[in-house]
């Protein structure tokens, strides 16, 4: 059995053009796993190995691969930095113990590293900081620290200090053993040497690795006391309580390099090994119920308990649909028979392989802590739980957000329609947040994403990997319809000639709910004039309607329904007739209670040089969107923003145009806002003209 306690499994993530692959690439030539460095703008990464994104020069799918640094396998994650993949970062924290933070020397803290830091925090991941790039022009690794502390509100502890700056950067100081690291010229990881700190910074490795022990001593009361009355604790101890305050995740050890010219990797991956936790120490997973309620058991790490797993990932390649598991408790061999608990049947596993991007190496078995490709699974999707048939149990699931942008598609010749529904299945099965629905009044497919880049990927790989051409429509904006004001109204469902009757009566009160509400109801009826039995039947009757509101038919958000009184008769009265009023009443009063057009608002981010903002800026207010601040530096200018997305598309054309090219933005979904009323009547106008030609 393996020492699990020599096991990490970690994920690399940042935001775009952080330096993520290259910096997996050079974790993989250190450790020995590949022999001739890949890079990103050749379009050789190892772990970038889908043609869209050797041509792009951006990962879309988070790649798996292992590999031994120091006696210690890592299993390790290459994430997306683009937001329209988000969803590949957050599964992939979801099964990881542990990651490394990439942040740009000169860019900083960007955007997509908040979100990507966000969903750490919410996933409980203990992580390192990596500034990369500090040989770029514009780099300060000081002034990252400083957006670390203020934009991210994480507190970095400064683990290696920069020798040199820009093209000038030639090595980093440890300051935790006061020693220097040289790299040569020759661009080899292998070629550094240690030696002392040059004499300008010694006063400053000083004042950080005092600043690093008086963070570290908080986690142990002991040494505290000892290191107040001046004893100094041992580097063993000091690296004890790091790892103690780093798997709490109190503070976040930093380091500094650069990727692409091989320096200070090293140092890192000693960070993963010392700081970040193996299987064991990280907080087990919470089992629940069908309904989705926490147990109170837990999948504990440990090979001799029930097999539990989950499926976080599916990839489909030419032998079969790969599922990806990471196993928390147990142990399975090949030809084991296990239970998804989401399906409530059981799958024999077919072969079990150890993923290097998409290279596969086939092994016997796997054990809690190992993250493993299964083949031969049916019925598995992502986020189901597959544990042990006599021990069944349920991980805690994923919650993927709504897309917020449609497009249709339909095949270019007629034999292509059977070949498409058979690719949008598979795709749909790989990507959770990649939706497909037929429109029932015109019969096209509708395919929905987080982005246009999302859906442009998608496209690509339609035309490319399944061979299907396809035509497209123009994007459509996922609107929704909300109330604004409130209405008391009854409503009477009576269906009573011959044979037996029908009868049920309601008065009630719709008004708008809380923000991001959705739907909620109450009864305050008294003196059982609609019997309690009946109540729910009206409940699931208001509910039913929320998907297509008055206006357009978008669905309905954000709405308050209180059954207040009604009526009942002995014989006539039924759930169906109760529900039947429910839906009368909802069409009744809807269009009385004040409808309205919501539009997303997404939340922009651009970059543009100092010389561009007043366009850029200008442009945005055209495109309706509120400037929320400018952020200025040593680079560019960025601006924050909230526009309506559908103002948004082709911006990217636009903002290069403005820019000469320089310019660049990123944009994720934030909130509903009601439309002005001239968007909001053609909306409604271009909708009903829509479903008029279908």
């Amino acid at each position: 059995m393996t020492d699990l306690t020599h096991y990490r499994n970690i994920g690399i993530f940042a935001h775009v053009d952080a330096g993520k692959t290259t910096t997996t690439e050079r974790i993989l030539k250190l450790t020995g796993k590949v022999h001739k460095l890949g890079e990103v703008h050749d379009g050789e990464a190892t772990t970038d190995f889908m043609d869209q994104e050797r041509e792009r020069g951006i990962t879309i799918q988070s790649a798996a691969t292992s590999c031994f640094w120091k006696d210690h396998r890592f299993n390790i994650i290459d994430t997306p930095g683009h937001v329209d993949f988000t969803i590949e970062v957050y599964r992939s924290l979801k099964v990881l113990d542990g990651g490394v933070g990439v942040f740009c020397g000169s860019g900083g803290v960007e955007p997509q590293s908040e979100t990507n830091w966000r969903y750490a925090n919410e996933s409980e991941v203990a992580r390192v900081i990596f500034v990369n790039k500090l040989d770029r022009m514009g780099a300060d690794f000081y002034r990252v620290v400083d957006q670390v502390k203020n934009v991210l509100a994480a507190r970095p502890v400064v683990m290696t200090l920069p020798i040199g700056i820009e093209e000038n950067f030639k090595g980093v100081v440890d300051v935790l053993t006061q020693k220097a690291y040289i790299w040569d010229d020759s661009g080899l990881p292998e070629n550094y040497e240690i030696t002392e700190i040059p004499a300008d910074m010694v006063a400053k490795a000083a004042q950080y690795r005092e600043a690093m022990i008086e963070t570290a001593v908080e986690q142990d009361d002991d040494l505290m006391g000892k290191y107040l009355e001046g004893e100094e604790p041992s580097i063993e101890e000091i690296k004890r309580c790091l790892r103690k305050g780093t798997i709490a995740l109190d503070f976040f050890p930093t380091y500094c390099g650069s990727a692409f010219k091989n320096k200070g990797i090293q140092l890192v991956l000693d960070g993963v090994v010392d700081y970040l936790p193996s299987p064991t120490e990280v907080t087990p997973q919470p089992e629940v119920d069908l309904e989705g309620n926490e147990t109170g058991n837990f999948a504990i790490v440990d090979v001799n308990k029930p097999f539990r797993a989950l499926a976080f990932k599916i990839m489909d390649d030419r032998f079969g649909a790969l599922t990806f598991t990471r196993i928390y408790s147990g142990q399975i061999k090949k030809g084991d028979t296990v239970l998804n608990s989401f399906t409530g049947k059981t799958e024999r596993i077919g072969r079990i392989v150890e993923m290097h991007a998409n290279d596969r190496i086939e092994i016997d078995g796997a054990q809690a802590g190992d993250i493993v490709a299964l083949i031969g699974m049916k019925n598995v999707q992502t986020g189901h739980t597959l544990c042990d048939p006599k021990n069944p149990a349920t991980l805690e699931p994923m919650v993927f957000p709504d897309p917020v942008i449609s497009i249709a598609v339909a095949p270019k010749d007629k034999g292509g329609a059977e070949k498409l529904g058979i690719a949008i299945n598979k795709m749909v099965a790989e990507d959770p947040s990649f939706r497909v629905e037929t429109d029932e009044d015109s019969g096209e497919t509708i395919l929905k994403g987080m982005g246009e880049l999302h859906l442009d990927i998608k496209i690509d790989i339609l035309k490319r990997t399944f061979g299907i051409d396809v035509n497209v429509g123009k994007p459509q904006v996922a609107y929704r319809e909300s109330i604004t004001k409130r209405i008391e109204d009854s409503y009477t469902h009576k269906k009573q000639s011959g044979g037996s009757g029908q009868f049920a009566k309601i008065d009630y009160i719709i008004e708008p709910g809380e923000v991001n509400s959705g739907y909620t109801f109450e009864s305050t009826v008294t003196g059982g004039n609609v019997p309690r039995e009946f109540w729910p039947a009206v409940e699931k009757g208001f509910r039913s309607m929320m998907g297509e509101g008055v206006l357009a038919g978008f669905p309905v958000l954000d709405v308050h329904v209180n059954l207040t009184d009604g009526g009942f008769h002995a014989v006539d009265s039924s759930a169906i007739a109760y529900e039947i009023a429910a839906r009368g009443a909802f069409r009744q009063s809807l269009a009385k209670a004040g409808p309205q057009l919501l539009e997303p608002i997404m939340k922009v981010d651009v970059f543009t040089p100092d010389d561009h903002v007043g366009d850029v800026i200008g442009d945005l207010n055209r495109r309706r969107g509120m400037i929320q601040g400018q952020d200025s530096g040593a680079t560019g200018v960025r601006i924050k923003a909230q526009c309506p997305l559908s103002e948004m598309f082709g911006y990217i054309g636009d903002l290069r145009t403005m820019t000469s090219g320089r310019g660049q933005f990123s944009m994720e979904f934030d909130h509903y806002a009601a439309c002005p009323n001239n968007v909001a009547e053609a909306v409604i106008k271009e909708t009903k003209e829509r479903k008029a030609n279908a």
